[in-house]
């Protein structure tokens, strides 16, 4: 609230707090906290959010006039810096705040932030930026990379303690455990108990959106008494969906809610009292991050109950019982200058009023990240963007910039633009196919090489129902509920988590050990005749 504070106490009108985080759901829970403040305070300061999921109402008002604190993601950032001139709607930025910071470093998102901030400090000089963390293993080079090369930042870590209490929900004998598959459903009955036993508002985190969709169907099926109570969360969702469940989980109307990663980050829910994952977090930092969401309070302790899903998965929980037990976090270290964040850097440049390469390429060498380039790597990524280099000269597509008589880059084809923007930021994925009732409302987003294999007439679930698919037109896949039962579940390409390095590091350690006959934790010990086959 300090930037916030600052922009209270100021005169003049105008965008004066950018609030940059990597979630649209963090988004929305943030434009409704820093809303409460400013009203009863009784200031005139807008509060609005600015992302994909924002109303074309909300966005023209926008363009006419940005409010004094706008939340946003990094590629509706990104979007805001390819307008004609950025500097009159961004100029007067007095603070940058960087939510879950951990959650874009390492990544081409947290690139293209970067160069996105040198912008910025560009435009608005006397901007401070302040980065937020709970899980970052790296602070000093993490705070580098929010302020920028030439810059010193003040790193200031709260020493609060927060107790984190790991149990593993194991069975009786390791052959109760199959060696392999990740749904877990034979966890099913145990879960069911551990619900019934003790009434509580309950997050079941899964790895994947197939698993939490089995899950739903699942726990739907087992306990018909909490049809009004269970929900679904997961990113291929229709926004109004997730909001309903969200909205549910803080009024205390939903009690437990099946989620993916979409509920790791930063949404306060008060009222939740247990959160249980389902299978390896597959690593430390986001073990911790979903353990937080238990009673998210200062100063109480929170509980994460761990579901191993195979026998192999009990290795995991005991390598990560092991880096929490010393306090180890991941590291977060940025992508060193990946030349394609960077060429599509240039040309929102060139969108946004224009650039001088030698003042761009010192702007770019100013972002963490980027303070290592060459003018020779500079100035061929620029060929790049100008005529598509060697490779792709003879594309007209591919000559995108132009240098005006005043030295200045731009790119003055409008068709060209609009692709740069509908295209901007490094998030990748499959063709996605709405999915929407014939006559009704739309329930979310399926992978269309999912769709391509089911015909008209078959059943599957989604979005907590079963569905049968009536037509497919135009990336637009018509259903109707279905009766009776279905066997299909959709599946998402590119969704399984990767262990993290620390994690892979501690598996070692944990073979060591029980090479040397070191069985300290329980989930080591019920693995000790799989270790013992090894």
């Amino acid at each position: 609230l300090a930037p916030l504070a600052g922009v209270l106490a100021s005169e003049g009108g105008g965008l004066r707090v950018l609030y940059v985080t990597p979630l649209r759901a963090v988004a929305r829970d943030l434009e409704l906290a820093l809303r409460e403040p400013v009203e009863f305070l009784g200031a005139s300061v807008r509060v609005e959010g600015r992302t994909g999921d924002t109303s074309s109402s909300v966005r023209q008002r926008q363009k006419a006039a940005l409010p004094e604190v706008l939340i946003t993601t990094p590629e509706s950032l990104a979007l805001l810096l390819s307008q004609p001139d950025p500097q009159a709607s961004l100029g007067g930025i007095a603070a940058i705040v960087l939510d879950e910071w951990h959650e874009l470093l390492g990544s081409k998102r947290g690139s293209l932030l970067e160069l996105t901030l040198a912008r910025l400090r560009a435009l608005a000089p006397g901007a401070r930026t302040w980065a937020l963390s709970a899980t970052l293993g790296n602070l000093d080079e993490a705070a580098r990379a929010a302020v920028g090369g030439g810059r010193e930042p003040c790193v200031i870590e709260a020493q609060l303690s927060r107790p984190v209490e790991v149990e593993t929900l194991l069975p009786a004998s390791l052959d109760d455990l199959p060696w392999t598959g990740h749904t877990g459903l034979h966890l099913l009955p145990r879960v069911v108990a551990e619900l019934r036993a003790r009434r509580a508002s309950t997050l079941l985190f899964t790895t994947t959106r197939t698993q939490a969709e089995r899950w739903y169907q699942a726990l739907s099926a087992a306990m018909p008494e909490a049809h009004e109570t269970l929900a679904l969360h997961h990113g291929s969702l229709d926004r109004r969906e997730r909001e309903r469940v969200e909205a549910g989980l803080k009024s205390g109307a939903i009690e437990v809610v099946v989620a993916t990663s979409t509920l790791d980050l930063g949404v306060d829910f008060g009222p939740v009292d247990r959160v249980m994952q389902l299978g390896s977090p597959r690593g430390v930092g986001r073990l911790l991050q979903r353990a937080g969401r238990a009673s998210h309070r200062p100063g109480a302790s929170c509980h994460l109950t761990l579901l191993p899903t195979h026998a192999l998965e009990l290795l995991d929980l005991d390598a990560l019982r092991h880096a929490l037990g010393r306090g180890e976090v991941e590291a977060r270290a940025p992508i060193a200058a990946p030349f394609d964040v960077l060429l599509q850097h240039i040309i929102t440049c060139a969108l946004g009023g224009g650039f001088e390469a030698d003042a761009l390429y010192d702007e770019v060498r100013s972002a963490w990240s980027f303070r290592g380039l060459s003018r020779v790597d500079f100035d061929s990524v620029l060929a790049l963007g100008t005529d598509g280099g060697p490779a792709l000269r003879a594309y007209p597509d591919f000559r995108k910039l132009q240098r005006g008589d005043d030295g200045r880059w731009r790119l003055d084809d409008e068709r060209l633009a609009r692709l740069h923007r509908w295209g901007i930021g490094t998030i990748v994925g499959d063709s996605g196919v709405r999915v929407k009732f014939v006559r009704g409302a739309d329930l979310g987003v399926l992978d269309e090489a999912f769709v391509s294999r089911l015909k008209p007439g078959d059943r599957f679930h989604f979005a907590g129902r079963t569905l049968r698919l009536v037509r497919v037109r135009d990336l637009e896949a018509e259903v109707a509920l279905a009766k009776g039962s279905a066997t299909t579940v959709p599946s998402w390409s590119g969704t399984r988590l990767p262990p993290s390095a620390l994690l892979a590091r501690e598996l070692r350690a944990t073979w060591q050990r029980a090479g040397d006959g070191v069985l300290d934790s329980a989930e080591a010990r019920l693995a000790a005749p799989l270790l013992a086959l090894q």
